[in-house]
C-alpha cells in the first residue's frame, strides 16, 4: 500500500469541498454591503456544503487535522465577516457584535487546539469524561444542526432586514419573524460558546498539570 503525502491530504475530496467553501465565502463578504441575494445565496450554499464534507470525510475515510481546521476556520471567519457586516448595519449595536465574534473564534479555536494536542482528530470529538452540556451537544446531530442552523437564521435574518422586510405571513414580515424565533437559539448558542471556553481552559491547564507532573514540561 503505498503511503499518504501532504498533497494527498490537499487533495481529499471533503478538502476539496472545503476550498469550494472558502470561495463561496469570499464571494459572500464581496457583496454582502450592496447585493444581499447573491451575498445570501453564496452564504447559504457555503454553509450547507460544511454537513457534506463531514459525510464525505465519514464515508471515503478521508478525515484529517488539516481538514478539521479548515472546516472550524471556514466556519468563524464566514460567521465573524457577517458580523463585521451587521456592525456597520446595525452601529448602535457594534459591541454585542464584537463580544459576539469574539467569544465564537476564541472558545472553537482553543477547544480545537486543546483536542488535537491531547491526541484527538476533531473539535467535535468530544470525550465522555468531559462537559456533559458539550457532550450532547456535539454527539446528537440533530441538536447540533438546530443549533448552529437557528444561529445563522438570527444573523442572516439580520442581516436580511437591513434590505427587505420580505414576503408577510399573517400581516408580519416573514423575515422578522424567522429573526424573532432565532433570537433564544442565539442566546442560547452563545451560552454554550462560553462553556465552551471554559471548559477548554480547563482541559487545556489539565494538560499543563499532567505534563508537569510527569517531568515532560518544557
Amino acid at each position: 500500500m503505498s503511503q499518504t503525502t501532504a498533497k494527498d491530504v490537499l487533495l481529499y475530496v471533503p478538502n476539496l469541498i472545503g476550498y469550494g467553501r472558502i470561495i463561496l465565502a469570499i464571494l459572500s463578504c464581496y457583496y454582502m454591503p450592496h447585493n444581499y441575494v447573491a451575498a445570501g445565496a453564496c452564504y447559504v450554499v457555503s454553509g450547507l456544503l460544511d454537513a457534506l464534507d463531514g459525510h464525505a470525510a465519514r464515508y471515503l475515510n478521508q478525515t484529517s487535522l488539516f481538514g478539521a481546521m479548515l472546516d472550524m476556520l471556514t466556519d468563524r471567519c464566514a460567521t465573524a465577516c457577517l458580523l463585521m457586516t451587521l456592525a456597520m448595519f446595525y452601529p448602535q449595536y457594534a459591541f454585542w457584535f464584537q463580544m459576539s465574534t469574539a467569544l465564537d473564534i476564541a472558545s472553537h479555536w482553543l477547544h480545537l487546539h486543546t483536542t488535537i494536542i491531547s491526541g484527538r482528530t476533531s473539535h467535535k470529538a468530544i470525550d465522555l469524561s468531559e462537559n456533559p452540556i458539550l457532550h450532547f451537544y456535539y454527539t446528537n446531530r440533530l441538536f447540533l444542526f438546530f443549533m448552529c442552523a437557528g444561529n445563522e437564521l438570527f444573523y442572516v435574518g439580520l442581516y436580511l432586514l437591513h434590505f427587505t422586510a420580505g414576503p408577510t405571513v399573517l400581516g408580519m414580515s416573514l423575515i422578522n419573524l424567522l429573526t424573532i424565533v432565532s433570537t433564544p437559539i442565539a442566546l442560547v448558542k452563545s451560552i454554550i460558546s462560553g462553556i465552551h471556553l471554559a471548559a477548554a481552559s480547563i482541559n487545556l491547564t489539565s494538560l499543563d498539570a499532567q505534563q508537569r507532573n510527569t517531568g515532560k514540561s518544557n
